[in-house]
């Protein structure tokens, strides 16, 4: 049963901006730390950005440190990944995921049972 859409994917120009939306119901929204991961063909899924609950806490890999922004809005329990300044090293596929707590698991810890979205792609070409 997937409890979490994300949509905003598609294809972009070097440069470009792409705005990503996730969704989720009231009952996975509220009081729970939200993160972005990317995978890219043939690569493993990474962490690319996290935000607690009370919107603090924002972490940025270092690969999209400056470019890319998270966001809630708990108005209409939505997060946002805003990405501004695509590289073709963008291109991959966009999960959306939330943990069972406001606080988010440490950005080096891989093995966190996440509650996940199915995807979007996000393709950047020159």
């Amino acid at each position: 049963q997937v409890q979490l859409v994300e949509s905003g994917g598609g294809s972009a120009q070097v440069g470009g901006f792409l705005r990503l939306s996730c969704a989720a119901p009231q009952n996975i929204y509220h009081n729970r730390c939200f993160a972005w991961f990317r995978q890219a063909p043939g690569k493993e899924r990474e962490r690319i950005a996290q935000i607690y609950c009370d919107g603090s806490h924002p972490y940025y890999h270092d690969s999209v440190k400056g470019r890319f922004t998270i966001s809630r809005d708990n108005g209409d329990k939505l997060v946002y990944l805003s990405m501004n300044g695509l590289k073709p090293e963008d291109t991959g596929m966009y999960y959306c995921s939330a943990a069972y707590s406001c606080d988010c698991p440490r950005p080096d810890f891989a093995g966190y049972n996440w509650i996940w979205g199915q995807g979007t792609q996000v393709t950047v070409s020159s």
